[in-house]
């Protein structure tokens, strides 16, 4: 290959690599248009728990609800589950339900956990991320706050303390 032939394949390679690093930053930074967005309604699913029938989100309708997409090997998650526990029994009896989905794991590996951090809030599992996929769950933790009409008031991707889950349940209690 001659000199020349060589600058046009470099350019060729370069050019190709451009549009890529072009399409991966769009991509992160443009929001997906079929993500689930506030002021939209919650998508209803069905999925079973960990240790009781499968649960509909829509059976939940006329309750604040707490929708958080976590895994087992999550750090962040695992500092916000004894946040999210201690925010669910204080406001469970003032129509707070709490749900954890569980994003792809068996229940060997769920339970442990479940009971290291003492969750008694319905844990629903995703094992095949038919409902991460549906909600575009990207980083997690993931949590969706959702009214007692099913509607969706606020979205927040990351980890949540005390604090910040007790402010944002004052938008969705009954």
């Amino acid at each position: 290959m001659n000199k020349s032939n060589r600058t046009y394949v470099r350019i060729a390679v370069l050019g190709v690599l451009l549009v890529a690093l072009v399409f991966a930053l769009y991509s992160s930074f443009v929001k997906d248009p079929g993500a689930v967005k506030v002021g939209s309604d919650a998508p209803n699913f069905s999925l079973e728990q960990l240790n009781g029938p499968e649960l509909t989100l829509e059976s939940l309708k006329g309750k604040g609800v707490i929708l958080n997409f976590w895994g087992t090997w999550c750090e962040p998650c695992k500092k916000e589950m004894p946040a999210l526990q201690k925010q669910y029994t204080k406001f469970k009896d003032k129509g707070l339900v709490v749900i954890g989905v569980n994003i792809g794991e068996s229940p060997v590996a769920v339970e442990p956990f479940v009971k290291q951090f003492g969750i008694d809030f319905p844990i629903l599992l995703d094992r095949q991320s038919e409902i991460t996929k549906l909600y575009r769950i990207g980083p997690i933790p993931t949590t969706f706050f959702i009214d007692p009409d099913g509607e969706v008031q606020e979205v927040f991707i990351g980890q949540l303390d005390e604090a910040m889950i007790e402010s944002k349940i004052t938008k969705i209690l009954p």
